[in-house]
This record gives structure tokens, sequence and C-alpha cells, in this order.
């Protein structure tokens, strides 16, 4: 029996009742529908599974009462298929009943910024930029920096990372944060060990039917780049500098030679950030949401620490510390990103089905 079965068939029933109605507007009616297809899918799977679980017992109780020898093997295969047909149906309908976020097939913006620490936490900023290109190499996916501060030691103050490919939303979100270096900077003469931070925001990249956004929201500034690109960095103005002034939000762009592609590519950008703002502000509607899902993602809150004295990792979503400090920083995220997952799912699980199914 799955939790909130009886909830679940009322809210079947309310949902049919309502969309009866001719009066219901159809943006509604397309929401409605959708959620009632997917609670009479969640019913039609638990049905089928009492079914094979109706089967299982039946089974047993023949395999029980049986004199012939030459026919147990049968019953015990007989019984072994239809576990596997539950186990199978089971895991579908936790998906049903659980569903991933709706964002989580989408490319990403990953924004890096040095925190505390000076120059140390620009270096740190550049470090996890190789970690996370390194690790989008080895996913398959494809990564550019569109946008970067860089200091004139080789770190940087910020950088945009765009990384393009399937699910990697799903993969990063929860690398939003402050991470946090430990190591003795290559300036420090005594060999003392620093403390610098740097902080990581991830924006499922927005599609066209997200965010709309007025033109005479936007100011559109041009200046001329600066860093490696060759000698149209100095002589035209074609990195892009777009405000969106109902918001604030700010985003630039620099990496094309064409002034219209860092344009379209700044636009990209901010609808990102636009989507990342609304989703914030769903998710704050819902206190269980906030505290489960957010609340360890949150921009603000310490979620990992580098220890490079002790080649040693420690993520503190998950309280999951790896001694391969070195490795990680190649870019071998799979271990945490997968636990980072695992957990994320547990926490949906602690959730009621109809709220996820209405967010979703």
């Amino acid at each position: 029996m799955i939790p909130e079965i009886e909830d679940i068939k009322k809210r079947q029933s309310e949902l049919t009742q309502i969309l009866s109605s001719s009066d219901l507007e159809n943006s509604k009616r397309h929401v409605l529908q959708k959620e009632l297809s997917q609670v009479s899918m969640i019913l039609d799977k638990s049905s089928l599974l009492e079914d094979i679980r109706l089967q299982i017992e039946q089974a047993k109780i023949q395999a029980a009462e049986n004199t012939d020898q030459e026919l147990a093997p049968l019953y015990q295969e007989e019984i072994a298929d239809l576990e596997k047909k539950r186990t199978v149906q089971a895991e579908q309908l936790d998906d049903l009943m659980y569903p991933p976020d709706e964002h989580d097939d989408r490319s990403v913006y990953l924004e890096i910024r040095a925190g505390t620490g000076g120059q140390e936490a620009a270096l740190f900023a550049s470090d996890l930029l190789k970690m996370y290109t390194n690790y989008a190499l080895k996913k398959g996916w494809k990564a550019t920096v569109d946008s970067s501060s860089s200091t004139d030691l080789g770190g940087f103050r910020e950088v945009v990372l765009h990384i393009k490919g399937k699910d990697v939303y799903g993969h990063l979100k929860r690398e939003s944060g402050v991470h946090r270096v430990q190591r003795v900077p290559f300036t420090e003469g005594s060999g003392r060990i620093h403390t610098s931070t740097a902080t990581v925001a991830v924006l499922p990249e927005a599609k066209e039917v997200d965010i709309k956004i007025k033109p005479e929201d936007l100011r559109i500034d041009v200046f001329r780049a600066s860093g490696a690109g060759g000698q149209h960095v100095n002589t035209t103005d074609s990195a892009v500098r777009i405000t969106h002034i109902p918001t604030g939000v700010v985003v630039s762009c620099q990496d094309e030679r064409s002034q219209h592609k860092n344009k379209a590519k700044a636009m990209k950008h901010l609808q990102s950030k636009l989507l990342m703002d609304q989703i914030e502000k769903a998710q704050a509607k819902m206190s269980k949401m906030r505290k489960e899902q957010v609340g360890a993602g949150t921009r603000a809150e310490k979620v990992r620490t580098y220890n490079y004295p002790q080649n040693r990792v420690t993520d503190h979503q998950v309280n999951l510390t790896l001694k391969k400090l070195d490795v990680i920083m190649e870019g071998e995220l799979n271990e945490i990103t997968d636990a980072l997952r695992q957990n994320e799912r547990e926490m949906r699980k602690k959730q009621s089905v109809l709220e996820l199914i209405k967010s979703n």
C-alpha cells in the first residue's frame, strides 16, 4: 500500500469533477489535466502492484500445498518471475510518486566568485573552474567560459561557465553554496595554512517559454573586452553588459568577437538567472521543500571543504569525507554528485506525494 493512497484517490475524484466544468480557463485546465494524469498513473500502477502481490501469495499457497516434487521447481520459478515483475513495477511507481525536478535535464550556467581570502580566494576560484570543466568533459558535456574577471596572478574574481549537455542541472545543482579551501598559499613564506572561500551558483538554462523579458526593462551597455582573445579585444566594443532594471540583475559576455553573439549569450544567461529567482521563490513558499532541499544548497551555506594538507574533501550536505582531494580536483566528482543525488531523492520521499506532484 502506497502512502496517502486514500488522499490520492480523493484528489483524483476532485480533479475529475473540476475538469468537467466548461468555465475552467485553458491555462488552469492544462495544469490540472497534467496533475490528473500523474495521479491516475500512480493509482493504476498501485493497483497493478496489488494484483502481483496477490498472485505471489496464491503461488506460495499452491507451492506449499503441492505434493508433487516434480512441480516444485515450476512453482519456485513462477514465484521468482513474479517477484522480479513486482520489483520493476515498484521502481516505476517510485518514479511516478517522487518525480525528479523538472529542470534536472537542463544545461546550466555555473557562476564561480572569489570570496574571503584575497588573491588566494581568486586562485581557488580558478581551481574550481578547472575541476568543473574537467568533470563536464568526463561526462561528455560541452563547457565554455562566457565571461570572466581575472587577477594578475592567474586567479578569477568571477567567472561564468556555460555547461551544455543532458541532465547537467540534475548533477550539479547541489554544488551551489560556499566552498572553503584550507591550504598554504604559495605567497605564504612561513608555511601557515590559510582558509579562503569561493561561492558557486548553478542556474538551469532557461527556455524561451520560461521567461518573458520586456525590451523596455533592459539597459544594454557595450565595452571593450579584456583578457586573452587576440587584437579585437583592445580595438572593438564587442563585450556586452545587460541590466534587468526591475530586479537589478546584471550579466555580461565577452567571449565572442561579435557584439551580436555576445548579446545573445548574455540574454540567455539573464533568462536563466531570472528563472532561478522564480524557482527559489516557489521553493520558499513550501516550507518543507525549503528546509529539506534549498536549505542544503543556499548560497550563504558552506557546502564543502577542501583540505590540501590532508588531501581531504568533506561535503557537509551529506557528511561525506574522501581522502582523495588530488583526484577530485581533476574532475572526478562522481562519488560526491552521486551521494548528493541520492540524498535529494531520500529527502523528496519524506514529503507529501500530492505536494510533489503539484510542485512539478
